[in-house]
């Protein structure tokens, strides 16, 4: 009876960790993408790899793209991360930008990712990570 029952420990311990590697994948969430590849996926092709504003669809907009290198200095040395995300976000208007060409990037984010949990998590974390991103790229 005992040697049963070892037996039987013996399986479910095996079992246990052969079938817990698939566990922890199966909960494991799909990683992030980084600010910075977030930038060349979406941000890039007008404000430049660099962010200097030359990107490839640079000459084809009605305004030029601003060299996304300068927010601080444009700002008296200091990085508005509101400001910022909500740029990136694009819902919420800012009358000194006038119109606007730059797509509304917290739709789109949030739209890409509608069958996930959370959308709307997911678009404040882009922006927050392109945030963060541009922060790291500013010049004095």
């Amino acid at each position: 009876m005992i040697d049963g029952l070892r037996r039987i420990a013996r399986g479910i311990a095996i079992l246990t960790f052969a079938v817990s590697p698939i566990l922890v994948s199966c909960r494991s969430a799909p990683e992030s993408p980084t600010g910075q590849a977030l930038y060349l996926q979406y941000c890039a092709s007008c404000h430049g790899e660099s962010g200097d504003g030359n990107g490839s669809l640079a000459a084809s907009l009605r305004r030029p793209p601003s060299d996304l290198r300068l927010i601080a200095k444009r700002h008296g040395g200091r990085l508005d991360e509101g400001y910022v995300m909500q740029h990136i976000d694009g819902r919420r208007a800012v009358a000194e930008h006038g119109t606007r060409e730059m797509p509304v990037w917290g739709a789109v984010f949030e739209s890409e990712r509608q069958r996930e949990d959370y959308p709307g998590y997911i678009s404040l974390l882009h922006a927050r990570a392109l945030t963060d991103y541009l922060r790291s790229i500013q010049q004095e």
